[in-house]
């Protein structure tokens, strides 16, 4: 009798193994990459100072910043300084330092930015933008002001200027926004407007993204210190910036530079050379838009010159600023009192007038 042939087993199935092995790995990269909104408390005592104040502009409390000087606080020029995309007012606290003794200077996070966070109105387009600086220097009585502008705020500052030209009695632009990019968006902006990728995206841990990005802003990587990534990192943090940024990389629609070319307003431009983000070419085609626009280059800097050397900037702003003498605000005539009034005729010594005027039958 031949011997029985053993049955063999089938293979066992090990894909349900691998499935749950995986998906640990993904629940684990996952809870590694998250990050966490950040109490609003933590950030304002974190990054707050003793000039910090929070106002009310249209419906939000913007941190503002007013470094007025000590004396003579009614005669200083105001400037209004307006940070970049993801930046906040602390990007200007070089020119703060080197232009404080001579200038009242304001600084602002924009809404989605900084210390603001999210605003009611829900828009963050540069049109919005230039909305909130209106409500801004109206909340604090600020009748005509030197605006100033770098980057995504350069395009705020142009825009407010071209639409309220009597507002602003000279303009500054630092390697404005302006004129569309060619070739397609970058890959953040990209995947922000990418469905689902985009919405859980932006509360993946920023400092990566952050400490890549400030390597190609500066021309000096020394200047993406660890104490800078990190108030980057932390203020896109804070409750309402991150939703404003994914709605800002879906909104915004490319910029009309047509509106340069009827500007009427003393520029300064200034451009760091070595700027990766916004090329230098951009700087000459301002200059050739606006009307007697001053170009001031600097060959060693990249994207914040301002913040790069702000001793050498500065001077430059102060420099135009003592050079070029504010527009004269145009003012439409007062019309004459009609000549069939007598009682509103205007007064001459030489002229006698009767003691009654007679009246019309």
């Amino acid at each position: 009798m031949p011997p029985r042939r053993r049955k063999t087993d089938p293979p066992r199935r090990r894909w349900p193994l691998a499935l749950l092995f995986a998906t640990g790995v993904l629940a684990g990269v996952a809870l590694w990459a998250y990050a966490p909104t950040l109490p609003t408390e933590l950030l304002v005592a974190r990054y707050a100072d003793q000039r910090s104040k929070f106002i009310d502009v249209g419906g939000v409390e913007a941190h503002v910043r007013d470094h007025a000087r000590d004396q003579d606080e009614g005669d200083a020029i105001p400037l209004v300084l307006i940070h970049g995309s993801l930046g906040s007012l602390h990007m200007w606290e070089g020119w703060v330092r080197e232009l404080g003794p001579r200038f009242r200077l304001i600084t602002v996070d924009l809404p989605g930015h900084g210390l603001t966070g999210a605003w009611p109105r829900d828009e963050y387009t540069i049109e919005a933008y230039t909305d909130f600086i209106e409500v801004l220097v109206d909340t604090l009585r600020l009748d005509r002001f030197v605006l100033v502008g770098h980057s995504m705020g350069g395009a705020v500052a142009w825009s407010f200027a071209a639409t309220r030209p009597d507002r602003v009695s000279q303009l500054v632009l630092v390697d404005a926004a302006g004129y569309p990019r060619q070739g397609e968006a970058p890959l953040p902006t990209r995947l922000a407007r990418m469905p689902v990728v985009g919405d859980l995206g932006i509360y993946f841990k920023p400092e990566r993204i952050v400490r890549r990005s400030l390597s190609e802003v500066y021309a000096d990587p020394a200047m993406a210190t660890p104490e800078r990534i990190r108030r980057y990192a932390e203020l896109q943090r804070f409750p309402g910036n991150r939703e404003a940024t994914l709605q800002r990389a879906r909104t915004q629609e490319p910029l009309d530079p047509t509106p340069l070319k009827r500007l009427d307003v003393p520029t300064l431009i200034i451009w760091g050379a070595k700027d990766r983000w916004v090329p230098v070419a951009d700087a000459f085609r301002f200059q050739n838009d606006i009307k007697g626009a001053k170009l001031e280059i600097f060959e060693n800097l990249g994207h914040n010159p301002m913040e790069e050397d702000p001793k050498a900037t500065a001077a430059a702003v102060a420099a135009f600023l003592a050079s070029t003498p504010p527009r004269p605000v145009w003012r439409p005539p007062v019309p004459e009192p009609a000549a069939t009034d007598p009682a509103a005729a205007p007064t001459d010594p030489t002229t006698v007038l009767p003691a009654v005027v007679p009246e019309k039958d």
